[in-house]
């Protein structure tokens, strides 16, 4: 398979030829990937099984785990459901669009390939202007995990989807690198009280600011969890993963401690938050932004760890942030990256 590279050249996206390339091929079954605010997500006609199905193919994606069905509107969205109780609208009032899955029960119409047998679905109504345009000109919902293959780390760039993918899936809209970084916030609002199963974008803190408490799931990352039993998508034992080894510290002492065991054997690189000693050892560093700013730490997570995998590193150490905020999203992509 070729994959097309296909770049947007008009101001207007609703008649731009390389968007109303992607959702042409989007509605005769086929997989494009494209940009949203979080990470560029592989596309394909959520109504389709057939079209789904190439996902898992193309992803190398096990069968347990569920995607995400993305949508142009808040009505589309509520077509995709059996309810939408208030709770529901005034998450999407606040949130949508944004970088914030809903749980909820799901519609006949739903292939239970999306959801992995499971009776909820994850629908995003994103913010990126280009995932608006390209769902709303292929008129059908849109599903969509990140666009790489499975467990490795996320892309947000066009290149970063063709190092995985190329060769692999029909197309990929280019239109630049996305805002976020990391995926979006999965939440369950149907349960007493609220669940969120995977931090991102969307913060705990906002979400309690509508809904007055959520519970965030602290499930064990490990190999004897079940992964029929996973609620979300990104819960799996290895996700987000560099080719290098991990190494997760807690402080600045704890990297510079981990540098020196790790540089005397290894080809070792480092994710260096501003402000930190730079480190005696020969070992690769990449500036890594100020813990005072989180979403510039997100934003730049998965850049950065590719970016030391091309300099072919064998071990990276990365400092923890603290858990506030977005910080919380990083600290569990981090975490599930290394296991």
């Amino acid at each position: 398979m070729k994959t097309l590279r296909l770049r947007l050249t008009t101001a207007v996206l609703a008649t731009d030829p390389a968007l109303l390339a992607a959702a042409a091929i989007l509605r005769r079954g086929g997989l494009v990937a494209f940009p949203t605010e979080t990470v560029y997500g592989l596309g394909a006609n959520a109504l389709s099984p057939a079209a789904v199905e190439k996902i898992f193919t193309a992803k190398q994606r096990p069968h347990w785990d569920p995607v995400i069905v993305h949508v142009a509107s808040v009505a589309a969205a509520r077509a995709l459901t059996l309810t939408w109780p208030e709770a529901v609208a005034s998450l999407a009032k606040a949130f949508w669009p944004g970088p914030l899955t809903m749980l909820l029960p799901r519609a006949p119409q739903v292939p239970a390939l999306c959801t992995a047998g499971r009776d909820k679905v994850g629908l995003r109504m994103p913010s990126h202007p280009v995932a608006l345009a390209l769902i709303a000109a292929a008129g059908v919902p849109i599903a969509a995990p990140s666009a790489n293959r499975f467990g490795h780390t996320s892309p947000t760039t066009s290149a970063h989807v063709l190092e995985d993918l190329d060769g692999r899936i029909d197309a990929i809209l280019d239109a630049g690198s996305c805002d976020v970084g990391v995926e979006s916030t999965v939440l369950d609002p149907t349960t007493d009280p609220p669940i969120i199963y995977r931090p991102g974008g969307v913060t705990a803190e906002q979400i309690r600011s509508i809904l007055g408490s959520v519970k965030v799931a602290e499930r064990p990352v490990s190999a004897n969890v079940p992964p029929e039993s996973l609620e979300s998508p990104g819960l799996g034992i290895r996700h987000y993963a560099p080719r290098a080894r991990l190494i997760l510290v807690e402080s600045e002492a704890a990297l510079h401690a981990a540098l020196a065991t790790e540089s005397a054997v290894h080809r070792t690189g480092v994710l260096l938050p501003s402000g930190w000693a730079k480190p005696e050892q020969n070992v690769t560093v990449l500036p890594w932004g100020s813990w005072s700013q989180p979403e510039s730490l997100a934003h730049d997570l998965y850049q950065q760890l590719r970016a030391l995998d091309d300099l072919g590193v064998e071990v990276i150490v990365c400092p923890m942030p603290p858990p506030d905020g977005i910080g919380l999203a990083i600290r569990d992509r981090l975490r599930k990256a290394a296991s």
